[in-house]
């Protein structure tokens, strides 16, 4: 287990510092709750800088695979994260204008979400939050790859009760 990264990400946006490194994902505690078992290797890149206004943001980019469960047919299956964000960061006042007349006007110039400026920023949770927002609320198997959409196949192939009706309403 190594130690959790902190920066404080106004000097680290500010001085467009690079962060380069890999979490297991046993090492995202509130992740785990969304996976079938904890193997599997997160790398990740934090990059600061400023945007065209000249604001501090902190570019995220993401890749790893984790296992899910499918909730179709309970089996485990490789679910691939490739995440790229754009994170504005701003005090309490700016996050609270982004609700209100800015929203119009960041989103005409790009799309990226705003989090609050931090002295003391878990590179972690940041990571974790992002993740978590990206996953499937039902996570489930690819068409044809669930264990449950073949026995759905099985089940269909099985003789209709109601075909006998079917053909005497024919005649």
């Amino acid at each position: 287990m190594y130690a959790r990264p902190f920066i404080d990400s106004l000097e680290f946006a500010g001085n467009g510092l690079q962060l380069d490194a890999q979490v297991s994902f046993a090492e995202l505690p509130r992740l785990l709750d969304q996976l079938d078992n904890s193997s599997g290797v997160l790398h990740y890149t934090l990059q600061g800088g400023t945007d065209n206004l000249g604001r501090p943001v902190l570019d995220v980019s993401m890749k790893g695979c984790c296992q899910l469960r499918c909730q179709r047919c309970l089996g485990s299956f490789e679910y691939p994260i490739a995440l790229d964000a754009r994170l504005l960061l701003c005090d309490q006042t700016s996050l609270d204008e982004l609700d209100g007349q800015a929203a119009g006007q960041l989103d005409d110039e790009e799309d990226f979400d705003g989090i609050l400026a931090d002295a003391n920023l878990d590179v972690l949770a940041l990571l974790e939050d992002e993740i978590l927002l990206s996953l499937p609320i039902a996570p489930k198997h690819e068409e044809g790859d669930c264990l449950a959409s073949e026995s759905e196949d099985k089940q269909k192939e099985k003789r209709n009760p109601f075909a006998i009706l079917e053909n005497l309403k024919r005649n």
